[in-house]
């Protein structure tokens, strides 16, 4: 069965699996998903008078079955995308599926905000940028990927930094920068 195969390779919200197999079935033999690609049930299927219906009739049994899982699939979404994206990338990207992040995940992930969006920022940036167009530049690469605003300018005005430390890299401990970058251009 074809549900069973896409399940098996990564979760699928209910959404998504449904627009795949309403597709499969509407391509129907003529378009190349003809009887010696498919499955038997896939077959029947393509045989079927209201195929949406028989898609809701298979969506139920594979939930029933605990072969699709909105849980799991929330659970697997966030946790792919939670090493470059931040909170507000993957928020839209569940809504786009029908999901909203339970009140847990929401603070599990705000408390590892700024630590992945300085990660994000250091595996693309190896320094602070010299001047406002850098920085910019910088500040729009991590919008981009969803981290908010205030987490963006803590990165910016300490990226090459792991903490709030005032040392920059290679000082002495105890020496104070020359000067903080202008984040007021950002």
């Amino acid at each position: 069965m074809r549900a069973l195969q896409w399940l098996a390779q990564r979760e699928h919200s209910r959404t998504e699996l449904r627009g795949k197999l309403l597709r499969l079935l509407s391509r129907g033999p003529a378009g190349g998903a003809g009887p010696a690609h498919l499955a038997l049930s896939d077959q029947a299927m393509l045989d079927a008078a209201d195929p949406a219906t028989e898609v809701e009739a298979l969506l139920l049994w594979l939930e029933s079955h605990g072969y699709l899982s909105e849980q799991r699939f929330v659970e697997s979404r966030v946790h792919a995308r939670q090493a470059k994206f931040g909170n507000l990338r993957i928020q839209q990207e569940l809504q786009l599926h029908g999901f909203k992040l339970g009140a847990e995940a929401k603070q599990a992930l705000k408390a590892t905000e700024l630590q992945r969006a300085r990660d994000v920022w250091r595996k693309k940036f190896s320094a602070p940028a010299p001047d406002a167009a850098g920085r910019m530049k910088q500040a729009r690469f991590l919008a981009g990927r969803g981290f908010p605003g205030d987490v963006v300018r803590q990165v910016i005005r300490v990226g090459w930094r792991g903490d709030d430390s005032d040392a920059e890299p290679g000082a002495e401990p105890g020496a104070t920068p020359d000067a903080e970058p202008d984040l007021a251009e950002i």
